[in-house]
């Protein structure tokens, strides 16, 4: 904030993700506090195990480089980054200024993208541990609101003409179906996150092999060593400068696919023709200046509007890692700044959003039954059609709820209960 100015915020653009939707939480993942503390943590971690593998480090400049974790000088940093046009080499010099006697230490043999790639890679782990149980509530709502209306026979639709008869809790289990699908893959791009780890500037680790006068053992143990304190199972054991850019292709494509299901969600509770069943909308809701008996879906089409911006983004990291050149072209940089925080905090709004209308659907019984009863005409006997959604409609969901469902979202059981209230 310039100067400690207040009506900066009101001069100058600001994403409406972080200002008006994201939680608190995603944002600050993606703050350039918790970014440049990470790296400083980096650089401790660094320099703890190189102290351990013999590399003449001191406990005084280890403790000192403790101390100073969280404090850091930003508008030195800027300062430093105007002068030096290097962002990890401003943040190196402001962090050797508050740790003069570890100044020396700090960065040890390390490239830009130790700190740049490893911390990227350390908070989208967090986002996706950010994500994962809100999915699972949402998951577990909608599994309820299936439950709840598993008998309730609605008109069913293919090429969005009335077809045979199903009900609403079926219906419910095809979006919930897709977002199991959803959880499965954010798992699994979670899990198979690995770690750069420590390489050099090419990705050979020449540079610590010289450091270690030419010890290859001690060289992967400090490795190791750094991925097992970051919190990683493994760490690529190749790299360029940079870890591989597809992996942000993984990253943004099941946060793609998550926008494709939400987006489906909502906007057949948009289209309410075809259940009559209502997001909530809260009793002092202005819907419409001029047609105040109208009850709009603006949550759903928020969910929608901002879905279509989340699947559009994995085009960014397509493009990007199809033009990485050898071992690194710096085209990535400005680029990733905008797409991986961007889609985390479209996922995590749309989430937050599709939880509160989950928790309130209003569905209208009477309405359904009179559009049943229009369609009559045009379909088979009403006996034979209500038999049919007798015969097989209730145990279907049951079924599905007790195999596929439950089971999934069992592990995140100790955060069903939280809710969600929404400013807007």
């Amino acid at each position: 904030m310039a100067g400690g100015d207040s009506r900066y915020l009101l001069d100058t653009y600001r994403s409406p993700l972080a200002s008006r939707y994201a939680s608190p939480e995603m944002c600050f993942l993606f703050s350039d506090r918790n970014k440049f503390r990470t790296w400083r943590q980096l650089w401790l971690w660094l320099a703890e195990a190189e102290q351990t593998l013999g590399l003449p480090i001191t406990d005084e400049q280890i403790q000192e480089m403790k101390s100073n974790l969280d404090n850091i000088d930003f508008k030195m940093a800027a300062e430093e980054e105007k002068k030096l046009r290097h962002d990890v080499m401003a943040h190196v010099h402001t962090f050797g200024h508050c740790c003069p006697k570890a100044a020396g230490i700090i960065h040890l043999g390390a490239t830009s993208c130790y700190v740049g790639d490893n911390t990227d890679l350390i908070i989208l782990r967090n986002a996706f541990d950010l994500l994962l149980p809100k999915l699972a509530r949402v998951i577990s709502r909608l599994a309820d609101f299936a439950k709840e209306h598993a008998n309730l026979p609605t008109l069913g639709f293919t090429h969005f003409q009335p077809a045979q008869l199903t009900t609403v809790g079926k219906r419910s289990c095809l979006w919930i179906q897709d977002l199991c699908i959803d959880l499965q893959n954010l798992t699994r791009v979670r899990d198979d996150l690995r770690f750069r780890g420590v390489k050099g500037t090419t990705g050979t680790q020449a540079s610590f092999l010289q450091l270690f006068e030419g010890d290859h053992d001690k060289v992967e143990k400090l490795d190791r060593m750094v991925t097992e304190k970051a919190g990683f199972k493994r760490a690529f054991i190749i790299t360029g400068q940079t870890y591989t850019r597809k992996v942000d292709i993984e990253v943004l494509s099941v946060l793609a696919s998550l926008g494709a299901s939400v987006h489906k969600v909502r906007a057949a509770v948009v289209g309410a023709l075809v259940t009559r069943a209502d997001s909530p909308s809260p009793v002092s809701q202005s819907c419409s200046s001029a047609m105040p008996y109208k009850r709009n879906p603006m949550r759903s089409e928020r969910c929608c509007s901002l879905a279509r911006h989340l699947m559009g983004l994995v085009m960014d990291p397509l493009q990007t890692a199809s033009v990485q050149w050898f071992e690194r072209t710096l085209d990535d940089s400005a680029n990733r700044r905008i797409c991986l925080a961007e889609a985390f905090l479209t996922a995590d709004t749309i989430l937050n959003t599709l939880q509160n209308i989950s928790e309130g659907l209003v569905v209208y019984p009477k309405v359904i039954e009179r559009r049943i009863r229009q369609e009559l005409p045009f379909m088979a006997t009403e006996n034979i059609i209500m038999a049919m959604v007798k015969a097989g409609g209730s145990r279907q969901v049951q079924r599905f709820l007790e195999e596929e469902v439950y089971p999934l979202v069992k592990p995140y059981a100790g955060v069903m209960e939280v809710k969600v209230e929404l400013s807007l």
